[in-house]
């Protein structure tokens, strides 16, 4: 499977670290379209983030199931699965983590049923909005440089969310620079 960035230390200009058994997370996010050709982007409210929705592949779940339920819980509409792009890993070597992210494109399908967003991304003010893809971008772009601290994440929290941020900018750029691009040709 093609990775689309390996994402590390180097990115923000912090020195990388060595690790050492570093804690290893899979997840799957990515791009989930509704009718009117926006995207869903998950606003943490307090914390001044923009993110794709998403989120860690639970024991005995295979990647597209796991996208398929985040989806689910984090906007309420089920979706159908268009594309996979590949993955994307994050390197964190400041905390000896890194998480390897599954990424696809997707469409709703069916009503709304209902959000259920986990308690810390309650407290974080998580609220759904349906972006342009170029909306999408400059919010997640211009939130980097302006994030909060969780409550819920301690000392690393900044640094953590800037991955995510990073990660979740670059996903939507290789997106509509290698994919849009050679589907117009």
């Amino acid at each position: 499977m093609k990775c689309i960035k390996i994402i590390t230390d180097e990115d923000f200009n912090l020195e990388v670290n060595e690790f050492d058994n570093p804690r290893i997370r899979l997840g799957a996010r990515g791009i989930v379209f509704n009718d009117k050709k926006e995207i869903a982007i998950l606003h943490k409210v307090y914390k001044n983030e923009y993110k794709l929705v998403g989120g860690g592949i639970e024991e005995n779940e295979n990647p597209i199931n796991a996208f398929k339920r985040e989806v689910l819980e984090e906007t309420g509409f089920k979706i159908k699965v268009d594309d996979c792009l590949g993955t994307i890993r994050e390197e964190k070597s400041q905390d000896n983590f890194i998480q390897i992210s599954t990424v696809y494109v997707a469409h709703i399908v069916g009503n709304f049923e209902k959000t259920s967003f986990t308690q810390e991304e309650i407290d974080d003010g998580a609220k759904l909005l349906w972006l342009s893809i170029d909306d999408a971008i400059n919010k997640i772009k211009s939130c980097e440089k302006n994030l909060v601290a969780s409550k819920h994440e301690g000392n690393l929290s900044v640094y953590h969310t800037r991955f995510i941020v990073r990660r979740d900018y670059t996903i939507l750029k290789y997106y509509t620079e290698k994919i849009l691009k050679k589907n117009k040709k």
